[in-house]
C-alpha cells in the first residue's frame, strides 16, 4: 500500500491518521487459516485464482481441494474438522474470523464443529442447495455425482437447507434428501448407523478429544494433536509449558526442513515438511534451553492468530549474505512484524495470542516499522540471533523458487550476521514458483476433478466475496513492491472493467420461508435409497446409503476401525448457551433410557452432555408423528449383489441398474404401505368388527407375499441378465501362440 512517506505536522497527522487506520483495518487478513493436515490417495490443491492442480499447503479463501478415487483428506481450522471423500470437489467460497463457507460440488464431506459463535456463518453450498450449521454438532453433506439432489445427515446439532425460495430444518437424527434444481423437494427420514466413512471420521475426531497437548495450549491452534506423537511438554521458569521435538536430526533447526510459499494476503509463508510442523511455526514462539529447541505456546486463553511465518530475515534483499537470504526464528516476548499491509489492532492480536508480550513493546515496534514504514529493525535485540546453527540461509533462486530450504542451505559466519540488517520481511519479489509452491513443476500432471465438476455453479445464501484475482495480474505490480503483498484496494484495481462483482460460480438463493418436507416412514431407515419415490431420477453408484462401485469408497484402502466408533448411545453434545437448543433427539438414543457412556475428560467444554436435550422432540418444520408401524408392513427390497467383473466402470453400470429397479420397488412398497394405512384409518373411523379387521388383515398379508415374489424375480431377472458379463469378465485370456512356420 503506498502511504504517504511523511508526515508534515501536528494537523496534517491528525487528519490522515484515521483515514490511514480505516484502510488499514480493511487490509487486516483473517485469523485464521484452513490446514490440509491429512492424505491419503491423490488428493490435489488448486491455489486461489489458478488453474493448475498442485499438491498441498495451508489453505484459505478461493483455494480448492479435489480427492481423486480412492482418496480422503481432513482439512482443519481450529473450531471445525471438515474431512472429504473419494471424488469430492471441495473449495472456500469464504474463510474468515466470522465466515466458513463451503463449495461442494461433488461428493461427500463430513463436518465436526466445535465451536460457533452466535455471529458466525457455517455454510456448505451445493448444486442445488445451501445447508447452514446452526449448532456444534457433527454433519455429513453429500452431493450426486450430477448435481441434482444433495442429502444432508445431522448426527448432532442443527441446521438449515435453503433453496428456490424454501427452507427446510433438519435436527439432530435426521437425514434429509434434496432433489430438484429448479424446485427444491426434501424427504426427511431417521438416521441408521455410521458406514466406514463416518468410522474413519470418529477415530480422527478422538485424537483431537484425546490429545494430551491441549492442556498446554488453546484449542483453536490448528494443528495442536500432532505434538502428542512427536515431542514432549515440560515446565521451564523461564518460559512456562514449553515442548520439544524429539524426532529430529541432529543439528536441527526451526524453518529449516521445508520451503517458502507465497501465499495471498500474507505473502511469504512458511511450508514446514514434518507432520506435526503446522502450530509450531503459525503460532508461538521458539527457544533454546539447555541446548534444545523448543516451542513455546501463546496464552491457552487467548484465541490464536494465524502468522505465515513468526521470524525475521537478514540480507533479504540480498545485502550483506553474498546475494542469499537468511533469517531467524523469534523468541518469547519479541513482536512479529507483519510484511503485509495492517492494522494497529492487528499487530496487537496477532503478537498477544502468539506469545507473552507488553503493548507498549507492540506499539512501540509497530511505530518505528509500520508507521514510519522502516523494513530494517536496528533497536531490538534477538534472542535467537546469536544461538548456534538458529541462522539458515538460501540463494535467492532457491527462496522464490520453493525448492527445499535444508539442501540448498548456505553457511552465515558471525562476521556476516553482525553486519547484515535485521529485516520485517524478505525484499525478493515472488515468481509463478513460489505461488504453485515445490511442485510447481507437475501442474497440469497431477489428479483434477471432471471439467463438470469444475465447473458446476453451487446455490449460496450467504453473499461471498468476488473470486480472487490471478497472480499473473499482480505479479508486476508485486515486483514494484518486493516482498510485500498488495493492500486490498490495489487488488480490487486490477480486475478487468467488464469482470462482474460476483463469483461466477455461485447462485444466490432467494429468501426463503419455511417448508414442510415428507417424512419417511420408521422404517425407511438409510440402506434404502434417499427419495426412492422418485425412480425417474437415475441413481447414482455414490448415492449415499448405496454399496459403492468397486474402488469407489475410499475404505477400500483404508479400513475401518471398529474399536474407535463411539458407543451407540453416545450422549448428545451441549450447545453453547447463546445457540439455540437441539429439538430433536439424539441418533440412536431412546428416550427414557439411561446412558452410562462416559466422555473424555479433554473433550472440549462446550461439548458437555446436556441431559435435559434427550427428550426434547420440539421439531419446527416437522408434522406430527406418523401412526405407528404396523406389523404387516411391506419389509425394505433386499438389497441385490453386485456382480465383480473385474472392470469398474461395468460394476457402476449394473450398480446403476440395480439401484433403478430398487427405487422402483421401493416406490411401489411405500405405495402399498400408504394404501394399508388408509384402510386401517377407514376401519378405525367405522369402528369395524373384530371379523371384519381380521379380512382386512388377510388381505394385507396377500398384498405383501406378491409384490415380494414379484420384487424377488425381478431382481433374479436382472442379475440373470448381468451374470453373463461376468462369466466372459472372469474368463482367462486366450493365449497368444506365435504362427506356425511353414517348411
Amino acid at each position: 500500500m503506498s502511504w504517504m512517506s511523511l508526515l508534515v505536522g501536528v494537523a496534517l497527522l491528525t487528519t490522515t491518521t484515521p483515514q490511514r487506520a480505516a484502510a488499514q483495518d480493511q487490509d487486516d487478513p483473517p485469523g485464521r487459516v484452513a490446514r490440509l493436515g491429512y492424505m491419503q490417495g491423490s488428493v490435489s490443491f488448486q491455489p486461489a485464482g489458478e488453474s493448475d492442480w498442485v499438491p498441498n499447503r495451508p489453505m484459505t479463501t478461493g483455494d480448492k481441494l479435489w480427492a481423486d478415487r480412492d482418496s480422503r483428506a481432513e482439512v482443519e481450522l481450529g473450531s471445525a474438522v471438515i474431512r472429504l471423500a473419494a471424488n469430492t470437489g471441495f473449495s472456500f467460497l469464504n474463510l474468515d474470523d466470522r465466515t466458513v463457507q463451503i463449495q461442494l460440488t461433488s461428493g461427500s464431506l463430513n463436518i465436526s464443529v466445535r465451536r460457533l459463535n452466535r455471529d458466525d456463518v457455517f455454510e456448505v453450498d451445493t448444486p442445488n442447495q445451501a445447508f447452514s450449521v446452526f449448532q456444534p454438532g457433527r454433519y455429513r453433506v453429500e452431493t450426486s455425482a450430477d448435481g441434482d439432489y444433495t442429502v444432508v445427515t445431522v448426527r448432532e446439532g442443527e441446521g438449515e437447507s435453503t433453496g428456490n425460495g424454501q427452507t427446510y430444518t433438519l435436527h439432530a437424527g435426521e437425514r434429509g434428501t434434496f432433489s430438484g434444481t429448479e424446485s427444491l423437494n426434501a424427504d426427511v427420514v431417521e438416521i441408521g448407523g455410521p458406514d466406514e466413512f463416518d468410522d474413519w471420521a470418529y477415530s480422527r475426531d478422538r485424537r483431537h478429544e484425546r490429545s494430551r497437548s491441549v492442556q498446554y495450549l488453546s484449542r483453536e491452534v490448528v494443528g495442536y494433536e500432532d505434538l502428542d506423537d512427536y515431542g514432549e511438554w515440560r515446565d521451564d521458569s523461564n518460559y512456562g509449558h514449553v515442548w520439544f521435538p524429539t524426532r529430529v536430526s541432529a543439528g536441527w533447526a526451526p524453518y529449516r526442513e521445508g520451503h517458502w510459499d507465497w501465499i495471498s494476503p500474507w505473502g511469504w509463508t512458511w511450508v514446514d515438511d514434518a507432520s506435526w510442523g503446522y502450530a509450531p511455526f503459525h503460532y508461538g514462539r521458539w527457544v533454546t534451553v539447555g541446548g534444545r529447541w523448543g516451542w513455546v505456546a501463546g496464552p491457552a486463553d487467548v484465541a490464536p492468530v494465524y502468522a505465515p511465518a513468526l521470524v525475521v530475515f537478514l540480507g533479504a534483499g540480498g545485502n550483506g549474505l553474498g546475494g542469499n537470504v537468511g533469517w531467524f526464528p523469534l523468541g518469547p516476548r519479541e513482536v512479529y512484524v507483519p510484511s503485509y499491509n495492517v492494522s494497529r489492532e492487528y499487530v496487537n492480536r496477532v503478537n498477544i495470542s502468539n506469545t507473552t508480550v507488553n503493548n507498549t513493546t507492540i506499539t512501540n515496534v509497530y511505530n518505528t516499522t509500520i508507521v514510519n514504514k522502516t523494513t530494517n529493525i536496528t533497536n531490538v535485540t534477538y534472542v535467537n540471533k546469536n544461538v548456534a546453527g538458529a541462522v539458515t540461509a538460501v540463494p535467492q533462486r532457491t527462496f522464490v523458487s520453493a525448492q527445499p530450504v535444508a539442501r540448498a542451505a548456505v553457511a552465515v559466519n558471525a562476521r556476516e550476521m553482525a553486519s547484515v540488517p535485521v529485516s520485517s520481511r524478505a525484499t525478493v519479489a515472488p515468481s509463478r514458483e513460489s505461488v504453485l509452491g515445490s511442485m510447481a513443476n507437475s501442474a497440469g500432471h497431477v489428479a483434477a476433478p471432471p471439467a463438470a465438476v469444475a465447473s458446476r455453479q453451487v446455490i449460496a445464501k450467504a453473499t461471498p466475496p468476488p473470486p480472487p484475482v490471478p497472480f499473473a495480474r499482480q505479479q508486476q505490480a508485486l515486483a514494484a513492491h518486493p516482498g510485500q503483498p498488495l493492500a486490498r484496494h490495489e487488488v480490487q484495481t486490477l480486475r478487468p472493467a467488464n469482470t462482474p462483482a460476483a463469483q461466477p460460480m455461485v447462485k444466490q438463493a432467494p429468501p426463503g420461508k419455511p417448508a414442510t418436507p415428507h417424512m419417511g416412514r420408521p422404517g425407511n431407515q438409510p440402506g434404502n435409497p434417499p427419495n426412492a419415490g422418485r425412480p425417474s431420477q437415475p441413481q447414482p453408484s455414490n448415492r449415499p446409503g448405496n454399496q459403492p462401485a468397486p474402488n469407489e469408497r475410499p475404505g477400500a484402502t483404508n479400513p475401518a476401525q471398529p474399536n474407535n466408533r463411539p458407543e451407540p448411545n453416545r450422549p448428545p453434545s451441549a450447545q453453547p448457551n447463546n445457540r439455540p437448543e437441539p429439538s430433536g433427539p439424539e441418533p440412536n438414543h431412546q428416550p427414557n433410557k439411561s446412558d452410562n457412556t462416559v466422555q473424555p475428560q479433554n473433550r472440549p467444554t462446550d461439548r458437555s452432555v446436556n441431559p435435559n436435550n434427550v427428550n426434547q422432540q420440539r421439531q419446527v418444520n416437522r408434522p406430527a408423528p406418523p401412526p405407528a408401524v404396523h406389523p404387516n408392513d411391506v419389509p425394505p427390497t433386499a438389497r441385490p449383489v453386485t456382480p465383480n467383473t473385474g472392470n469398474p466402470q461395468l460394476d457402476q453400470k449394473y450398480q446403476q441398474q440395480q439401484e433403478k429397479l430398487r427405487a422402483r420397488q421401493d416406490q411401489e412398497r411405500q405405495k402399498l404401505q400408504q394404501r394399508q394405512e388408509q384402510d386401517h384409518q377407514r376401519l378405525e373411523q367405522q369402528k369395524a368388527d373384530e371379523a371384519r379387521q381380521q379380512q382386512i388383515e388377510q388381505q394385507h398379508q396377500q398384498q405383501t407375499q406378491q409384490l415380494e415374489q414379484k420384487h424377488a424375480k425381478q431382481q433374479q431377472k436382472l442379475q440373470d441378465k448381468q451374470q453373463p458379463a461376468r462369466q466372459n469378465q472372469s474368463k482367462p485370456p486366450k493365449e497368444d501362440r506365435p504362427p506356425t512356420e511353414k517348411p
